[in-house]
C-alpha cells in the first residue's frame, strides 16, 4: 500500500468517525430537556460582582418569571400603545 492510499483510507476513517459523531450529537440533543418548566413564580439569579481589593463591588438579585407570558412582557417597552397600532414609526 502507498502513501497516498493510507493517507486517503485514515481521511475516509475520519470523515465517517465525524459524521457517526454528528448523529449522535443531534440525537442527543433531542433527548436532552433544555430550560425550565413553565409554572408560577420566579427563578432567582444572584449576581455578584466584586472589583478586587478591599472594596467595591456590586451584588443584586435578577426574577426571572417561568410563566412564558409574563416573562415576554419584560421585553415590552413601558411607554408601548396598549390598543395602539403595531407599528414602528422610525
Amino acid at each position: 500500500m502507498t502513501l497516498g492510499g493510507l493517507l486517503a483510507g485514515m481521511s475516509v476513517l475520519v470523515l465517517v468517525l465525524l459524521a457517526a459523531r454528528a448523529v449522535q450529537a443531534v440525537r442527543t440533543e433531542h433527548k436532552s430537556k433544555r430550560g425550565i418548566d413553565p409554572g408560577r413564580g420566579d427563578t432567582l439569579i444572584d449576581v455578584n460582582y466584586a472589583s478586587g481589593g478591599g472594596g467595591g463591588g456590586h451584588s443584586t438579585t435578577i426574577r426571572v418569571s417561568k410563566d412564558p407570558q409574563e416573562y415576554a412582557k419584560a421585553f415590552v417597552p413601558k411607554d408601548a400603545s396598549k390598543d395602539g397600532p403595531n407599528e414602528r414609526n422610525d
